[in-house]
């Protein structure tokens, strides 16, 4: 097969597909996407749930019915797709990357490009990560796998459910079970706040009376060959209360909703640098990482909470690696971004003067009756009054231009004056 394209683009789920239609469109014809799965897709295929592609095509969608639209998209402009293949490495060269991949068909392959788009999405976080005590038993799985097994393989994860934590997949997984006759004992989250989008709370807890303890943890687990019970926690001030104030739930399957992480390691195996806070790649205002010639986009760059935003990034990642390899991009000055009041971080890490940017961030905590405010060093940019703001809920603004003499820009959020 073909080893040497303009731009190779590692993850076929909507950051990918979006990131090569924007190729396309902007006059880069040799493009090869890349897949571990055997299909394309990502993630979406097994949303089976609705709500995706409001903002985008302005219609309430499944999540296969949103990745469909891409896929039809990408195969009638004749983009080519090796799936069952996994990128190894990403080596950089004098003018090109070589990726080393590995595919179930045609064994290993050196494939060269002269630009690399990291479009390989997240994970979720395990039970190693968050280092729950107790026994070992089956039963444990993640939010996210317990969907698959529901929604692609038809296998029901189990019958009495606990779910740690208050994450999307998990709510939505809640719901899931509800329909499926299973029992949804309660959510356990250890914030003071729920992780998940508001509606996903009313919809998918409240309309089924599933119990959501927030500031609880689950402080052990019991079982032999499977899960039997949970002894759940209240937290004070981050630490579990005495045995008095516990309690526990019995059940024959755990879930965990804890966070999801980008995928990272293929990026720091090609030298790319990470930001703390996102654990995605660092990049500048065209969506380039630290190493010249590799992009990033989607939730290997950032965990977006709306599919319509990952192919809004996608989009403009694939207009500017296209600028890039036709040699139209040309640097001006650049300034930092930086945090400020009750914003966990923002992204990119820096901006062009002189021209537009779009700037993406989180809350660091829930409040209310807050003013958004991105000023320079020199002048306001905007001021924009917020009634609620939670960290669920990512924002996009977009600047249209940053002013020539700014040294910074900052993102914050002031209380608002009584």
């Amino acid at each position: 097969m073909k080893l040497n394209f303009d731009a190779l683009i590692i993850g076929a789920g909507p950051a990918g597909l979006g990131a090569a239609l924007s190729l396309k469109e902007n006059g880069i014809d040799d493009i090869l996407i890349v897949d571990r799965e055997d299909s394309p897709g990502g993630i979406l295929l097994q949303c089976i749930h609705n709500g995706f592609g409001l903002h985008r095509f302005k219609e309430e969608l499944t999540g296969p019915e949103y990745a469909e639209r891409d896929i039809n998209l990408v195969r009638e402009r004749n983009i080519d797709i090796l799936l069952n293949t996994c990128a190894l490495d990403i080596i950089s060269e004098e003018n090109h990357k070589t990726v080393v991949l590995l595919s179930e068909d045609k064994g290993l392959l050196r494939a060269k490009a002269k630009v690399v788009i990291l479009a390989m999405g997240c994970r979720e976080r395990n039970r190693g990560n968050i280092a729950i005590p107790g026994a070992r038993p089956a039963g444990i799985l993640t939010a996210g796998f317990a969907q698959k097994m529901m929604n692609m393989l038809g296998h029901p994860p189990g019958n009495e459910i606990v779910i740690l934590g208050s994450g999307d997949i998990g709510l939505i997984m809640a719901r899931r079970l509800s329909w499926e006759g299973a029992r949804v004992k309660a959510v356990i989250e250890a914030q003071a706040y729920p992780g998940g989008l508001n509606r996903n709370i009313v919809q998918c807890l409240h309309d089924f009376d599933i119990p959501l303890y927030l500031s609880h943890t689950i402080s052990n687990i019991l079982g032999a060959k499977r899960i039997e019970s949970v002894e759940v926690a209240p937290l004070d001030h981050g630490v579990p209360a005495k045995p008095e104030g516990r309690f526990s739930l019995a059940c024959d399957t755990l879930l965990l909703s804890v966070g999801l992480i980008p995928e990272n390691e293929l990026s720091l195996k090609a030298g790319v640098i990470l930001d703390p806070a996102t654990r995605g790649a660092v990049v500048d205002a065209n969506l380039m990482t630290s190493v010249e010639g590799i992009f990033a986009c989607g939730n290997v760059l950032q965990v977006h909470d709306l599919a319509d935003n990952v192919s809004e990034e996608a989009a403009c990642c694939g207009k500017s690696a296209a600028r890039y390899l036709v040699g139209e991009r040309v640097k001006k000055r650049e300034i930092p971004l930086k945090t400020g009041n009750l914003v966990r971080y923002v992204l990119p890490a820096c901006a062009e003067v002189g021209k537009e940017v779009i700037v993406s961030f989180r809350p660091i905590s829930p409040a209310q009756n807050v003013t958004l405010v991105i000023k320079t060093d020199t002048e306001e940019l905007l001021r924009k009054k917020e009634r609620k703001i939670f960290p669920s809920i990512m924002h996009r603004i977009n600047l249209k231009q940053i002013p020539e003499n700014a040294a910074y820009l900052e993102v914050s959020f002031v209380s608002e004056e009584k």
